[in-house]
Order: structure tokens, then sequence, then C-alpha cells
């Protein structure tokens, strides 16, 4: 075995490194070698000596001579009508009878839908959501002229103890899907 001369290089031995003793120079920590913070006083950047230019307007100034903008009326000589023609007449209107519905026919006040029935004076959608929140009282039922179902609903409801309001729910979307006319049998506007 052969001794370790004492010139001859030693392994590492780690682990038992000791700290710097406090106040000692110690290595510069990790990003040392970044830039400063900002905010941190930093060197003035190249041409900073220098006074930057006033801003420039992109549409430039106007000209000197520049007078007021144009007023937006008439153009000189472009008035009214050519002389030798007066006012021009009233419109006439559509005739009082016509006003609400362009083609009026009988038995149908409201109109017609896509296939010629005549629509009620009711609503679609006010029957069913009548019949969707308070169905069981059978109020859709009464608002569309059913008084007898609108009865029926609200015993059942009331004999079954609320349990019967299934029926009011099951009526609200035969109505919301147009499955159920008013009591003249005139399909429900939209």
């Amino acid at each position: 075995m052969t001794e370790p001369q004492s010139g001859a290089e030693q392994p590492p031995t780690y682990g038992t490194e000791q700290p710097p003793a406090f106040g000692a120079e110690q290595p510069p920590a990790f990003g040392a070698d970044q830039p400063p913070a900002f905010g941190a006083e930093q060197p003035p950047a190249f041409g900073a000596d220098q006074p930057l230019p006033p801003p420039v307007d992109p549409y430039g100034a106007p000209p000197a001579n520049y007078g007021p903008p144009p007023t937006y009326g008439q153009a000189p000589g472009y008035g009214g009508p050519p002389p030798g023609y007066g006012p021009p007449p009233p419109s006439y209107g559509m005739p009082p009878q016509y006003a609400g519905n362009p083609y009026p026919q009988p038995g149908a006040p409201f109109g017609v839908d896509a296939y010629g029935r005549p629509l009620s004076d009711k609503s679609k959608l006010t029957a069913g959501l009548l019949q969707l929140f308070v169905g069981g009282f059978g109020v859709g039922r009464f608002y569309l002229g059913y008084t007898n179902i609108g009865v029926a609903q609200l015993i059942v409801t009331l004999v079954t103890c609320g349990i019967g309001s299934i029926w009011g729910l099951i009526d609200a979307i035969m109505i919301l899907t147009n499955k159920v006319p008013d009591s003249d049998g005139r399909t429900l506007r939209e």
C-alpha cells in the first residue's frame, strides 16, 4: 500500500465545506449579472442627451387661409321644385276598413294562418304560460274558453292534494306546441 504524497491531489470530500464567516466576502448571488430592476437607476440610453422633436400631427395643420367649415344645408341653386310646379299632392293612405288587416276575411277578424284557418283573438304564449304556472287551477283553460275543463282541472288538483297539477303541466306543453285551439276551434295566435 502506498502512502499518499503530500503534493498529490486528494479526492474531494463532499459535505465538509464550511460556509464563509460572517462579514467575509461572498460569491455573487444568482442573477447578479442581470440588468437592474425596472425603476432603478440606469445609465442614460443612447442619444438621451438630445431633446426629442415635437410630436407630428399625422393629418397636418390646416392652411392659414382655411375658412370655417361649410354648412350642411341646401346647396345654393338647388332649392325646391322648379318654377311652375306646386307642392306635391297629399298622400292618400289606406281606407279605414283596411287599416288593421290588409286582407280582411269574413269570420277571421285576426287573419288566417299559413293553411287558411282563421286565427283566434287569444295568444298561444299567454295561454301556455298561464297553464304552465297556474295550470293546476285550470287558468289556461279558462282563458281559452274551456270552462268545463278548467273546473275539472281545479277539482282534480284539490282532491289529489296537488298531484293532479301534472295535468296542467301536460296541458301547457300541448298548448305551446299548438295542439289546442280556442273554444271556437280557431288556431291560437303566435
